[in-house]
């Protein structure tokens, strides 16, 4: 399974309408890119969220979230969410509405 299609629904209901959103295959899923910079996405079954380095430490403190390693390396600034963490809708809105604080402080591409 390269990405849960129910996740990446989700994501897009939330994202419907709102232009400086777009999709992208990444990470070995899809990504969704903010003003060309990635924001958030869905790898396996997994939220993988761009949080930025500031926001880093209280975003891994979160339950269900982890340093995103997809390298096998620690990436500064990007958690993983397990599906635990954001199973309820205003979870989900909360991990996005946390990525796109960041994006969207960053210049468009």
């Amino acid at each position: 399974m390269a990405y849960d299609e129910g996740v990446v629904q989700r994501i897009r209901e939330i994202l419907e309408g709102r232009d400086e959103f777009a999709e992208k295959k990444m990470f070995g899923g899809i990504a969704f890119m903010h003003n060309g910079n990635m924001c958030v996405g869905v790898n396996k079954d997994r939220l993988m969220a761009r949080v930025g380095p500031e926001a880093h430490a209280e975003a891994i403190a979160r339950p269900h979230a982890r340093e995103m390693d997809f390298t096998g390396r620690a990436m500064k600034g990007f958690v993983y969410v397990d599906p635990e963490g954001f199973a309820q809708e205003n979870d989900l809105i909360d991990w996005i509405a946390l990525c796109e604080r960041f994006t969207g402080s960053l210049p468009a591409k």
